[in-house]
């Protein structure tokens, strides 16, 4: 069965390298206020340590933007929030996914043959 989610990832980019920007986290959310509510966190908890633009741009995006989030998400729709520090651009993507379940050995009967492996033991 699958389940409609959000698939979120947080990339690095220092913009003075000519580096491709870095996966620094990725989380799966299953509703829109899971979402948005990881990036809120992580604003909040990096903002006091940035510099001020950068303090200013992620308290803009949790007062305003993040209801503009919210609806896009609600509607389906991909979501990107960006802050810049210094020369590190920090931004987060939140996009549509389609998660499927994954198969778990302990719900799962193993074919007759499994047992019929044994370990070798080396030495």
């Amino acid at each position: 069965m699958l389940k409609r989610g959000f698939w979120c990832e947080c990339w690095t980019e220092d913009l003075a390298e000519q580096q491709r920007p870095a996966l620094l986290a990725s989380f799966d959310a299953y509703s829109a206020p899971q979402a948005d509510r990881w990036v809120s966190v992580a604003l909040r908890t990096i903002s006091p340590a940035r510099d001020s633009d950068a303090s200013d741009e992620a308290w803009e995006w949790l007062y305003e933007g993040r209801i503009e989030t919210r609806r896009a998400l609600l509607r389906a729709e991909p979501c990107t929030v960006s802050v810049t520090h210094a020369s590190t651009r920090i931004t987060w993507t939140i996009r549509p996914a389609l998660f499927l379940p994954l198969a778990h050995r302990q719900g799962a009967e193993l074919p007759v043959c499994a047992s019929e492996f044994k370990p070798r033991s080396t030495g």
